[in-house]
């Protein structure tokens, strides 16, 4: 599979967003782990994961131990995978209430439960899940610089940040910041700043829910659309014509956007997973880019 960097390391250009694995919807172990397994023979190196991935009131870090177990069963683990987790968010109730807590102290304490539950020596990236706006923001990051010097995590990342608390990030941090998790999709430009902002500093561009706007029907479209035309309809076209999904050509119409971005499509069967892995060697004509480009902007512009 096509690598891309992520800090001093070289990660897989498409990586898994293993949160679907642990939610509402989510599915039985046996499906769970042969999911992550299928990531991992084709070519996935980055999973992503953080420690609120579960069901509301449930325990933290079901993703986390869910992802240990998927490794200590895989048998012989590439040298090069990264499990990337996150902390500074938590579900203690209903489907809908998200808690952010980014205290210094609570986001130490995190990350050394994150640590124990995945079983390694020191976790590979550490991301801010969310900035918490009852906390100074560097206080926030100066935890993360804590938990680098004392060797608990080995590289660090923001996620769900603005171009100026990564900036303010990346002066704390220096190179040990490498990475950026931000909402971004055909859906969903709002980040389209942080991500040339990553691409300037050499950081690494993760997005999350990456497939937003891109049906499993290409008939469907949002109530009153312009014309009766489908919503982002291009990328629907070109899958006909090359004959594969029109997630693949979205994941490598985002693979288009930067050298830096790695998208993490979250999977919950082993044939979904190996579809978007495929992503990584599929090459879009300046053509086929332009099109895209055209139908984001017309899928992404408000309705008059």
């Amino acid at each position: 599979m096509r690598r891309r960097s992520l800090g001093m390391m070289r990660v897989s250009a498409i990586g898994l967003g293993a949160m679907p694995l642990s939610i509402e919807g989510r599915p039985d172990e046996a499906r769970a782990l042969a999911t992550v397994h299928a990531a991992l023979d084709a070519g996935v190196t980055l999973l992503d994961t953080a420690d609120s991935y579960h069901l509301p009131g449930g325990d933290p870090g079901h993703n986390e131990r869910l992802l240990a177990r998927a490794l200590a069963a895989y048998g012989s683990i590439p040298d090069d995978v990264l499990v990337a987790t996150k902390g500074g968010r938590g579900r203690p109730g209903g489907a809908t209430d998200w808690t952010v807590d980014g205290d210094p102290r609570h986001l130490k304490s995190a990350a050394k439960a994150s640590l124990r539950r995945l079983g390694v020596e020191a976790i590979g990236l550490y991301q801010l899940h969310k900035p918490d706006p009852r906390v100074p923001f560097e206080e926030s990051v100066g935890a993360l610089r804590d938990l680098l010097d004392a060797g608990v995590i080995r590289l660090a990342g923001v996620s769900n940040t603005d171009a100026d608390q990564i900036c303010r990030a990346h002066a704390i941090l220096g190179d040990r910041l490498v990475s950026v998790q931000n909402r971004y999709s055909p859906a969903v430009g709002d980040s389209e700043p942080e991500l040339r902002l990553a691409a300037e500093l050499g950081l690494a561009f993760l997005p999350w829910s990456p497939l937003g706007g891109i049906s499993r029907s290409s008939l469907e479209r949002p109530a009153g659309a312009r014309g009766g035309e489908p919503r982002f309809g291009a990328f629907h076209d070109i899958a006909r014509e090359r004959d594969v999904s029109p997630q693949r050509i979205c994941l490598a119409w985002l693979l288009s956007r930067s050298p830096t971005v790695v998208p993490i499509p979250g999977a919950t069967r082993p044939e979904t997973v190996r579809d978007s892995a495929a992503a990584a060697d599929l090459f879009l004509e300046p053509e086929e880019v332009a099109r895209l480009e055209a139908t984001v902007e017309q899928g992404r512009a408000p309705e008059r």
